[in-house]
């Protein structure tokens, strides 16, 4: 069996040749004495007739279903006048079916493959069940060949600039500091465990240590924790890392990567050239988030020293004391209803905010419930201060910064949302910059790193080590966002043994922890490391921003569920008891009642 073409080449200029194709039944329709069908593959779909004339074949035809597999052997005509499907690209021709043979039948489906509004009603676990059926769907194909396309044009990047691609381990050692590790049971180490990479992190940097100067790899990484739309326990990320290079490098680099990859598989992408920065701190100040969405301006302003003069005690109390107060205008909004304001209150609630306070900015000028507790210059001071405009809502929060920053910022994107500003189609791009080194954890009762205990400090600021200033020390991290989604995240690693000690101390981490967890990673920076940095992307991440796709499950041709199963194949298991006893595992279960 030979296919001369495929199922979306064929065209007009192709009339009268004689093809063999072969492909599933996408649909069959009988239509005055003639069957039809639509006749599907992975590059699309051709209409073939089955004509009453050719008996041997027609019966044949009257028998088939959808999904089943057929090949057939015909010639291209054009279609009848009226009959041209302008949605195909092979809408001009269908094919005169000569011979016919049925390579396989189908059952009746449990999905629906070319019903995109079906989906919704089928659920997460049918889907998952019989997910080598949903990766027939024509959108998700699109997206797994997108995704292939992608990273054709990625290696081809990263060799063209001299980058080396290198494949570390997967059963690694298991290290603090992140995500819980998938362990993996050692049969010739009894009791002893690997475990699956969270990231490449330390092979690269050792990898520059060897010398290998410019490295990329698209690397498979593990994280066990909760899953979300944009997480999954297995993923895939694009892993490089440089030598000799400060931050400057890094952008440049990933500048010119976004610059010249991505109009290669989006056409009609609008290449952003140098992309923009903004530090960490102007991002939590003026947009309540580290990933901020820059295509929408609503930005937030801090009122505190006005807050503090006013009568209305829940500004004033806060101002005066060690909180915040800060607000934006939310343009357009001013005529949210009652209701909308009373779900937004309850929305800011599930971030730690206590209330939301809200002013109409009208031609006349603002109104508010509270406006009694406020001279009418303090309104409008409030309103200038945030650059209110006729036709805006004004939404103020007063907490301690944090809380402040974080309500604020998810409470912008929800009111973009309702407008309908994040369904654009434009696509901004930013670094965020100069992250902190290190942030308190109340729950472990110390500091830990923002990015990872290998990222440097600004040289500047490695002194603080000395008067243990981590709070106020800036580290040479950075995170590369788009339209508020943050796609990848690197920094400058600390390259001199000494630093990576003051770090590793900061952390909490004894010389015996460091030692025991570290060990061969810290020995390899004795021997003479050169400076050096890097950053990871998510492919899936991307691809899904890209394409203004919420879950980067469409992506991955065989994902987890929302409880990190794999429906399809029953994983994770139970397994066979030699097999536990082979890697010296024993299983101490509570009988069920």
């Amino acid at each position: 069996m030979k296919r001369t073409h495929n199922c979306g080449e064929l065209r007009l200029t192709d009339d009268k040749s004689e093809i063999n194709l072969a492909g599933w039944i996408d649909r069959r329709r009988d239509h005055g004495g003639l069957i039809f069908i639509d006749l599907r593959d992975k590059y699309g779909k051709t209409q073939v007739v089955f004509e009453p004339d050719q008996k041997d074949i027609f019966d044949t035809a009257d028998s088939l279903r959808n999904e089943f597999v057929i090949s057939i052997q015909g010639s291209v005509r054009p279609r009848l006048e009226g009959k041209i499907n302008d949605k195909l690209p092979t809408g001009e021709i269908e094919i005169v079916a000569s011979t016919l043979t049925i390579l396989n039948k189908s059952e009746p489906l449990p999905i629906a493959i070319n019903d995109h509004e079906q989906v919704s009603k089928e659920g997460e676990e049918v889907r998952a069940r019989y997910r080598y059926l949903e990766l027939r769907r024509p959108w998700v194909q699109k997206n797994i060949s997108l995704k292939a396309e992608f990273l054709h044009h990625t290696r081809a990047f990263f060799y063209k600039y001299k980058f080396s691609d290198i494949e570390t381990p997967v059963l690694c050692k298991s290290t603090p500091e992140g995500a819980r590790d998938y362990l993996v049971p050692s049969r010739v180490n009894p009791g002893k465990f690997y475990a699956l990479p969270q990231s490449p992190q330390t092979y690269k940097q050792l990898l520059m240590i060897s010398g290998f100067d410019r490295y990329f790899q698209i690397a498979k990484c593990f994280r066990d924790e909760d899953l979300r739309a944009d997480r999954q326990p297995e993923f895939t990320q694009i892993d490089v890392e440089m030598s000799f290079v400060d931050t400057e490098d890094v952008y440049e680099v990933f500048d010119t990567y976004i610059n010249e990859v991505l109009p290669n598989v989006w056409k009609n992408f609008d290449a952003p050239g140098k992309i923009p920065r903004m530090t960490y701190a102007d991002a939590m100040l003026k947009y309540g988030s580290d990933k901020p969405d820059i295509r929408f301006d609503m930005q937030i302003h801090d009122v505190t020293e006005i807050a503090k003069n006013v009568d209305f005690a829940v500004f004033k109390n806060v101002a005066n004391g060690n909180g915040v107060v800060r607000g934006f205008a939310a343009t357009g909004c001013v005529d949210f209803t009652r209701k909308q304001i009373d779900e937004l209150t309850k929305f800011v609630g599930r971030y730690g905010a206590k209330g939301l306070v809200w002013m109409r900015q009208k031609e006349a000028g603002i109104e508010s419930q509270v406006a009694k507790f406020f001279q009418p210059e303090q309104i409008d001071a409030l309103g200038e201060a945030i650059h209110g405009q006729p036709g805006d809502m004004l939404f103020f929060i007063a907490a301690d910064e944090k809380t402040t920053a974080n309500a604020l910022g998810h409470l912008r994107i929800e009111v973009a949302k309702m407008k309908g500003l994040t369904e654009s189609s434009v696509k901004k791009f930013l670094w965020v910059v100069d992250f902190p080194m290190f942030e308190y954890s109340e729950t472990e009762n110390r500091y830990t790193s923002m990015h990872h205990p290998f990222t440097a400090p600004l040289d500047e600021h490695v002194e603080k080590f000395e008067n243990g200033d981590f709070a106020g020390m800036t580290s040479k991290g950075y995170d590369l966002v788009l339209n508020g989604v943050e796609i990848g995240g690197g920094s400058i690693r600390i390259h001199q043994p000494d630093v990576q000690h003051k770090a590793f101390k900061a952390l909490g981490l004894s010389d015996e922890e460091v030692r025991d967890k570290f060990g061969y990673f810290v020995d390899a920076f004795k021997y003479g490391a050169p400076p050096h940095g890097g950053l990871a992307f998510g492919v899936d991440r991307i691809l899904a921003t890209m394409e203004n796709i919420e879950s980067i499950r469409d992506f991955i041709p065989f994902p987890k569920t929302s409880t990190a199963s794999a429906v399809m194949e029953e994983s994770p298991s139970n397994v066979d008891a030699q097999q536990l006893l082979d890697v010296h595992i024993t299983l101490n279960q509570a009988e069920e009642e």
